[in-house]
C-alpha cells in the first residue's frame, strides 16, 4: 500500500491507521496551544485529502532492502547499518555532521566535558560544524561570552569548521564569519544527499532540501554525539505531500508551506517525516526547497525531505568533494498519509498571530494596519528572498510606508544584495532598489530579531507593534515584545505590505 488512508476520507483532520499498523495520524493541534480556527475564504483552493497513491516514485537507491522503504527509512537504515527498518523502531545511528551555534553550543560542550572528561576529544573534528549566528551583534556580555566559549573549544579540539567572528564592529573584517547556520551549512557544502545532519536548532530540518535526514536535537544529545558520533533515534513514519501544477508568479515556497501547516495544524506532523514531491517541487530552486523544509517543524515534523535531482547536484558541484549517495522512496513504500495540492489554485497567504497555522489569505487581512516589515532569517533571508522583495519594489516604483528592515542570512547573501543585478531592473542591484524604496540599509548578517534576542538587537520589536515578517514563528514574544503581533508571509507579501502600511497581496503590484 503506497498510502495509508482510503480515498473515501474527505477531511485531512481525521485520524487513521495504515495497513501496517502505524500509529494514528492526528491533525488536531495540541490542547496546550490556543489557536483560532475560523472558516477560511473559499478563495483558498487545494486538494489536501489523504488518498491512495498514484505516483510512481523514483527507483530505490543502492541500499539493499527486503521490504519497500521511504527515503527517510533508507537513510536510517544506512546510518544504523541495518538492512530493514520500520517506523517506530529505536536505533543507534551514525551521524555524518553535527552542527551547533552560540546559543546551544556552550551547553552541549559543558555536557560533553562532564560526561567524557575535560581532556576528551570529539569523535571526529571534521564532522563538527560550529557556527556563531544568533546573538552576535550585541553588547550583551553573556552573549559575547558564548562565542568566546565556542572559540576556546574549537581551538582546543582542532575543529576544522569553526566560522568565527571577533570584530563585531565590522562583520566584513571577519573572513571566516558566515551568519545564519542553516543557510551557511548549505553554502559551505555541509549538506549532502543521503546523510544524517543533526543540529542544536529546531530549524536544522532546512537541510532536508538536499535529500538528507536533518533534524534538531537538544544539548544533552549533542554532548553525546560530540563524544561518540552516534544518536539514538526513533524511525519516523512519513507523510507525503504531492505538489503539482504550475507555480503562479506571485507565489513562493513560503506560501506553500503556510498552506500545508494551515491544513494539518502545528501538531499535524508530530514526529513524522514530511516528504515533498511533485512537478511543483521539482521546479523549485534549492533555496526555495530549503524554505519548504525549513518550516516542517512548525507542523511538529521530525524532518522534511525532498528527493535529490539535477537541481541538487548542480548546486553541490562547487561546494563539496565528499562522496555521497542519494536515496529515493520505493514504489511500494508505505506512507502514513498522502496529500495532494494543486498549487496553481493557491493565493498569497499569511499566518496571523499567534501561530504558524493561523492561516489566511493576504487579501483577507487587507485592513490590518502594520507598523513595520522584517525581511530576513533562515526562512526568508536568502539571496532569492531579497531578489523577490526587490522585484515587488521595482514593479511599484514607490517608497515604503513603514520601516522595512533587511537582515541578510549570511555574508554571501549580503554580498549578493550589493552585487547581483535584479532580473529586469536594467542592471540595478537589490541594494539600489531597496535604497530607492526607502528601506533600511541591509544590516550585518545574523539571525537578528527573528527570535528577539538582547534588547539592543537590530530590528527587535521592543514595543507592542504589528510586523509582517518573512521569519518562521509568530508566538507571543518571539521577536521581542510579548504584545507584538507578527504576520508570517513570503518576501513578495512582505514587500507589498511595506509599500502600503497594511497587509497586502503582492498581486496589487506585480500584476
Amino acid at each position: 500500500m503506497a498510502a495509508a488512508a482510503s480515498s473515501a476520507i474527505s477531511s485531512p483532520f481525521l485520524g487513521q491507521k495504515d495497513a501496517g499498523g502505524v500509529s494514528p495520524f492526528f491533525a488536531h493541534p495540541s490542547s496546550s496551544i490556543k489557536i483560532s480556527h475560523k472558516k477560511l475564504s473559499t478563495k483558498i483552493v487545494s486538494v489536501m485529502t489523504p488518498q491512495q497513491s498514484e505516483r510512481k516514485p523514483s527507483a530505490t537507491g543502492s541500499v539493499g532492502v527486503k521490504t519497500a522503504m521511504t527515503m527517510t527509512e533508507k537513510i536510517f537504515s544506512r546510518a544504523s547499518e541495518k538492512s530493514q527498518l520500520s517506523p517506530g523502531e529505536n536505533v543507534w545511528i551514525n551521524v555524518d555532521v553535527l552542527m551547533t551555534h552560540d546559543v546551544c553550543g556552550p551547553g552541549s560542550i559543558g555536557i560533553f566535558k562532564k560526561e567524557f572528561g575535560d581532556d576528551a576529544k570529539v569523535w571526529d573534528r571534521e564532522k563538527v560544524v560550529i557556527i556563531p549566528d544568533h546573538y552576535i551583534f550585541t553588547a550583551d556580555e553573556r552573549a559575547n561570552r558564548n562565542v568566546d566559549i565556542l572559540r576556546d573549544f574549537c581551538h582546543e579540539q582542532g575543529i576544522k569548521y569553526f566560522y568565527d567572528i571577533k570584530d563585531l564592529s565590522n562583520f566584513k573584517a571577519n573572513p571566516d564569519y558566515k551568519g545564519v547556520c542553516h543557510v551557511a551549512l548549505a553554502q559551505e557544502g555541509h549538506c549532502r544527499p543521503g546523510e544524517v545532519l543533526l543540529g542544536t536548532d529546531s530549524h536544522t530540518c532546512t537541510a532536508g532540501a538536499f535529500g538528507q535526514f536533518a533534524t534538531g536535537i537538544g544539548n544533552t544529545d549533542a554532548g553525546f554525539v560530540l563524544g561518540t558520533g552516534k544518536a539514538l533515534l526513533k524511525v519516523p513514519p512519513t507523510l507525503r505531500f504531492v505538489l503539482d501544477g504550475e507555480m503562479p508568479d506571485y507565489l513562493l515556497a513560503k506560501d506553500l508551506i503556510l498552506q500545508i501547516i494551515g491544513e494539518i495544524s502545528v501538531s499535524g506532523a508530530t514526529y513524522k517525516a514530511m516528504e515533498f514531491v511533485g512537478t511543483t517541487v521539482e521546479s523549485l530552486t534549492m533555496e526555495e526547497r530549503m524554505t519548504l523544509c525549513n518550516m516542517v517543524v512548525e507542523a511538529g515534523g521530525k524532518n522534511g525531505i525532498v528527493p535529490a535531482d539535477a537541481t541538487t547536484y548542480k548546486y553541490l558541484e562547487d561546494k563539496t568533494s565528499v562522496p555521497y549517495e542519494s536515496v529515493y522512496s520505493d514504489d511500494q513504500a508505505r506512507f502514513l498519509a498522502e496529500y495532494r495540492i494543486d498549487v496553481s489554485k493557491l493565493e498569497p497567504l499569511v499566518a496571523k498571530p499567534h501561530s504558524p497555522d493561523n492561516r489566511a489569505t493576504a487579501r483577507e487581512c487587507k485592513d490590518v494596519k502594520i507598523d513595520r516589515v522584517y525581511i530576513g532569517s533562515c526562512t526568508g533571508g536568502k539571496t532569492e528572498d531579497f531578489l523577490a522583495a526587490a522585484k515587488v519594489f521595482l514593479a511599484s516604483g514607490e517608497k515604503v510606508k513603514v520601516p522595512t528592515f533587511l537582515v541578510p542570512a549570511t555574508q554571501k547573501v549580503w554580498m549578493d544584495i550589493y552585487s547581483l543585478p535584479v532580473p529586469g531592473a536594467g542592471g540595478k542591484t537589490c541594494s539600489q532598489i531597496f535604497e530607492a524604496a526607502g528601506c533600511d540599509t541591509p544590516t550585518s548578517p545574523s539571525c537578528g530579531a527573528c527570535l528577539g534576542g538582547p534588547k539592543d538587537t537590530y530590528a527587535r520589536i521592543n514595543e507592542p507593534q504589528v510586523c509582517v515578517s518573512t521569519t518562521n514563528r509568530n508566538f507571543p514574544g518571539r521577536m521581542g515584545h510579548k504584545d507584538g503581533q507578527i504576520y508570517l508571509a513570503s518576501p513578495y507579501t512582505a514587500a507589498a505590505s511595506a509599500l502600503t502600511g497594511f497587509v497586502t497581496d503582492p498581486r496589487d503590484f506585480m500584476h
